[in-house]
């Protein structure tokens, strides 16, 4: 469909964070978006960008660490060097958006962005670009909107978006407007949500007038406004590197929800469109489970080329690195997960609290597996 609006549209993957609950498969050197969790042939951040490709062709950028720019290069070939974006150090959303907003505001202040992290899993792949052609339209009115997911159970790990009424704007006929974003809410409350018909998942999707981004950034967090302004002005020029040495590692950490959505929802300016698409954003093993149909009749998941797993009245999922035999008998939603310097061994109900595990090797420092 030709849509001269998309004309304005810039994809912008922000691809950041170490997935802690995914240890020890996905560390600081190899995150989890550049691995391939869903056994499709394609890593998380390869699928992300070919989702937008219909919706932006090659006006993409990528804004991730130093440490993942051969990595992410490698996977992403067609990706300019002028949008790669690497950070000396995590910042958080803010700052990673703000300086994609940033640079790309000083390229046409007239670009829309679309701002899509780069370890979610969704589909169908056309009903999500459905949805992002009417946050386009519903942001082109001078709004920033975000595709929230409609709740398929009372998920207690994810902030939820309170619905208000129809923008009524053409070409976004499922807009509506945000009355308030809410945090992770308990059991009781997400059910309350789930059944009033009102609320969806914040899925942390944000698509925007990058001029209307900035304005709320600086009204919000001056500081670090400046910050990336001054960097995007420097980004086109032989000025990059020093520029950015000296003036990333002094802004502020904070994510993008507090920085702009939030206050900016309570001042009218932010909409919705709902996502009818499924949406997983891989946050631990149970979902890798979900994810990945089980490879025999009993219910048994198993992952990694050349995995060597035997199975006897035992169901739950295998990933493994190495060549090592694993014989599982007579455990139920277990979860293995063999490398060569790493084994972790937990259940499916456990999965979350792979976290803490990681942040006690930190404190530890047993950096070396991390």
């Amino acid at each position: 469909m030709n849509d001269p609006l998309l004309s304005r549209f810039y994809g912008v993957i922000p691809a950041g964070g170490t997935g802690t609950r995914l240890w020890p498969l996905s560390r600081a050197a190899a995150p989890k978006f550049l691995h391939d969790l869903t056994g499709s042939g394609s890593t998380l951040i390869r699928a992300t960008y070919d989702r937008l490709v219909p919706l932006a062709g090659n006006r993409i950028m990528v804004v991730t660490g130093e440490a993942h720019g051969t990595a992410v290069t490698a996977q992403l070939p067609e990706l300019s060097a002028a949008d790669l974006v690497l950070e000396s150090e995590p910042k958080d959303s803010a700052a990673a958006i703000g300086l994609a907003a940033a640079i790309l505001f000083r390229r046409d202040p007239e670009t829309i962005m679309g701002s899509f992290a780069a370890d979610q899993v969704i589909g169908p792949v056309e009903v999500f670009q459905e949805a992002v052609r009417e946050a386009v339209h519903a942001a082109a009115t001078g709004k920033i909107v975000t595709i929230g997911i409609e709740p398929t159970y009372p998920s207690t790990g994810f902030g939820y978006i309170r619905c208000g009424e129809s923008l009524g704007v053409v070409g976004a006929e499922h807009a509506q407007n945000v009355v308030e974003f809410v945090e992770k809410p308990d059991e009781d409350v997400a059910k309350d949500y789930v059944d009033s018909g009102e609320y969806l998942w914040n899925a942390g999707m944000f698509v925007a007038p990058v001029a209307l981004m900035l304005q709320h950034l600086r009204e919000n967090e001056p500081e670090l406004a400046a910050g990336v302004e001054k960097i995007a002005a420097a980004w086109d020029t032989d000025q990059r590197d020093a520029v950015t040495a000296a003036v990333w590692p002094t802004l502020p950490k904070t994510a993008i929800d507090y920085a702009v959505a939030e206050p900016a929802a309570a001042a009218g300016d932010v909409a919705v469109v709902p996502g009818k698409f499924t949406w997983d954003d891989v946050g631990d093993f149970a979902a890798l489970g979900r994810l990945n149909p089980a490879s025999d009749a009993g219910g048994m998941t198993v992952m990694g080329d050349g995995a060597r797993v035997y199975v006897d009245d035992a169901n739950g999922i295998v990933v493994s690195d190495t060549r090592r035999v694993i014989a599982l008998i007579g455990i139920k939603d277990v979860v293995v997960v063999d490398t060569p310097d790493a084994l972790l061994v937990t259940t499916k109900d456990h999965a979350q609290q792979v976290k803490g595990a990681v942040e006690a090797l930190k404190a530890h420092g047993e950096v070396d597996v991390l």
